[in-house]
């Protein structure tokens, strides 16, 4: 018999697969540049935190990591044609970083220092898309994150207990994810904010000529 927190889990991890389509055929399109730096690192990265996170004793939210894995790595191998970056000095301190942070994992056989030790590497591999949804929105496909988000929220309601080992990935997913969306809806909130200033003015000037 299922428990509800395992039927989240499931739903979470199916979800976080269907980002993935939206994502891919704005790719197609050529309304959306993956970074390399970012996609491979995630793919790589993402089987290993699936192993470590399982080992600590996940089951309810392993899914979402195994649908986020295997779909990185579609869009690592989609990012060597239709992608952007990997050769600037901010994406190959990032690569570079993770690459000693990866050495540094194959030392510990604890699967929590492992966990957080793939925790950084994923987030120094998230920093280029961070920056990239910041600077350049139009370059991502909002629909994707924030059905990304969507799955990482409902993958925080499938934990059983919040011990720092369960708890960990799932609230780095949430967190790193919601700050792309933020950077994403920058550009709509500002624009928004500046009609709404504008239409204003237009009624202050009209009720002053009105007056006069």
């Amino acid at each position: 018999m299922f428990h509800w927190q395992e039927v989240i889990g499931v739903v979470a991890g199916f979800l976080s697969f269907l980002g993935f389509l939206p994502y891919v055929v704005s790719i197609y399109h050529r309304k959306t540049r993956p970074n390399r730096v970012t996609w491979w690192i995630w793919a790589i990265v993402g089987f290993i935190l699936c192993w470590s996170y399982y080992s600590s004793g996940a089951i309810n939210t392993i899914w979402v990591p195994v649908c986020s894995a295997i779909g990185h790595l579609i869009i690592a191998i989609l990012a060597i044609k239709y992608g952007e970056g990997g050769w600037n000095s901010f994406d190959r301190w990032c690569l570079l970083t993770a690459g000693i942070s990866l050495v540094l994992w194959w030392q510990f056989s604890s699967p929590i220092i492992a966990l957080v030790i793939n925790i950084g590497i994923d987030f120094l591999g998230a920093l280029p898309t961070m920056r990239k949804s910041y600077y350049q929105p139009h370059t991502e496909d909002f629909s994707t994150w924030i059905i990304f988000l969507l799955a990482h929220t409902l993958n925080l309601f499938a934990l059983k207990n919040w011990s720092f080992a369960l708890s960990a990935y799932p609230l780095y997913l949430f967190c790193s994810t919601a700050t792309i969306c933020i950077f994403l809806m920058l550009p709509k909130i500002h624009s928004q904010m500046t009609s709404s200033k504008q239409s204003r003015s237009k009624k202050i000037n009209k009720n002053k000529t009105f007056l006069f």
